[in-house]
């Protein structure tokens, strides 16, 4: 596949209220045995989470990436009780060929003007679908923000320097996995490389590749990694297979077709 462009390291997209921070309509996911699903078949369990049953029951409501830190004080983007996410404030640096990366929970007072600059770029508005006054932005922040945790945006800092924005989320407790066979802790990842210089040399790819491999290493539990890009966005659907993710199916969103890209645990020394 050719290498990627400047379209698809900013437009490795979101689908607009099926991803993260979409409303309550949102299915719940499949399953909670986090030895299930450790090949690579796609396949569907129906049962519900052990983890989403405790969350109703307990009616908990935790903040993720909260500014200021949590009503219990655990630190930004780390929510306590059961965190769906496995405390993604708390995963540590990823190594990458490119530099050290920090995924650091958003503050939306810190961060918001920022993200808002970024997704004014008509390059990346033409997939995020977020260009417009900062109200815009914060209202998709502050969904994931103010949600259950299955959903934490994050700044990615190389070597020191902001230059991407990143979006976590439980793909099975998600919206999405209505439109695919979802595995109990599919992990979601959605990716915009802010900086116009960072974009058309591959460093999306390195940067996913690295990322998802966090992931796996993060959270036992999941045994695939899943991203929805626009099949319009043809370099951006590159980016993902450059990166190790194969393609598993194309997908009718409300708002898009999609290419359901994934990464296996079981493949992942192979692509």
């Amino acid at each position: 596949m050719p290498p990627t462009d400047a379209s698809t390291d900013a437009g490795t997209a979101r689908a607009p209220r099926i991803g993260p921070g979409s409303g309550p309509g949102s299915r719940v996911g499949t399953g909670s045995d986090p030895g299930a699903g450790t090949d690579c078949e796609d396949t569907l369990d129906l049962r519900l989470p052990d983890e989403l049953i405790a969350l109703f029951a307990e009616g908990t409501g935790s903040r993720a990436g909260a500014p200021g830190g949590t009503p219990d004080g655990t630190p930004d983007g780390t929510p306590g009780g059961d965190d769906l996410l496995d405390r993604v404030g708390g995963w540590g640096p990823v190594k990458t060929p490119a530099g050290v990366l920090h995924l650091l929970p958003v503050r939306a007072e810190r961060d918001l003007p920022l993200i808002h600059r970024w997704m004014n770029d008509p390059a990346v508005a033409a997939f995020w679908e977020l260009a417009g006054p900062e109200s815009v932005v914060e209202d998709h922040v502050l969904r994931q923000l103010d949600g259950d945790g299955r959903s934490v945006p994050c700044l990615g800092a190389l070597d020191g320097t902001p230059m991407s924005y990143w979006e976590f989320y439980r793909a099975d407790l998600d919206a999405l996995a209505r439109h695919y066979p979802a595995r109990p802790h599919d992990t979601g990842i959605h990716l915009l490389i802010g900086g116009v210089a960072d974009r058309g040399r591959g460093l999306g790819s390195t940067l996913l590749r690295a990322v998802a491999d966090h992931v796996l290493d993060k959270r036992p539990s999941c045994a695939r990694v899943v991203a929805e890009p626009d099949l319009r966005n043809t370099p951006s659907v590159s980016a993902f297979l450059s990166a190790g993710f194969r393609f598993s199916a194309e997908v009718d969103l409300p708002d898009k077709r999609a290419a359901l890209m994934i990464r296996d645990r079981a493949l992942r020394d192979l692509l």
